[in-house]
């Protein structure tokens, strides 16, 4: 896996092939972190979904908001990693929002009944103020 840093020196991590998948983290303010997700969430890239994310949420980040319009593909291993990774913040105090206006990922949570599950913003600027 390559290891690159976007503009603003934040960690991006990318598949083997950049269209697959790109996670990326930056922080937000105090305590909250943005994970922008890009690229097809399916059986062989949700893994690296999953560690970025959790490894977020070991960090001692007390808001982490996933920023997934960039999502091209939502497939059912990343909708059980979102489940995972909403299950975990919750464990250790942390809340976790998404910030998607995007059919790609919206009908799958929705076809799967899980949209009551999450905090879904339209932008990740209402994401972080949503109180």
């Amino acid at each position: 896996m390559q290891h690159t840093h976007d503009a603003s020196g934040a960690a991006v991590r990318r598949g083997e092939s950049d269209d697959q998948i790109t996670v990326s983290t930056r922080p937000a303010g105090e305590g909250q972190v943005v994970v922008e997700v890009g690229g097809e969430v399916d059986m062989l890239t949700s893994p690296q979904l999953r560690s970025v994310v959790l490894g977020q949420l070991s960090d001692g980040a007390q808001l982490v908001v996933l920023a997934l319009d960039g999502v091209t593909f939502l497939g059912t291993s990343g909708l059980a990693v979102l489940i995972e990774v909403r299950e975990a913040a919750h464990q250790a105090g942390v809340e976790l929002r998404l910030a998607c206006t995007g059919r790609r990922v919206l009908r799958p949570l929705s076809i799967a009944g899980l949209v009551p599950m999450f905090d879904i913003h339209d932008t990740v600027e209402q994401a972080l103020q949503a109180t």
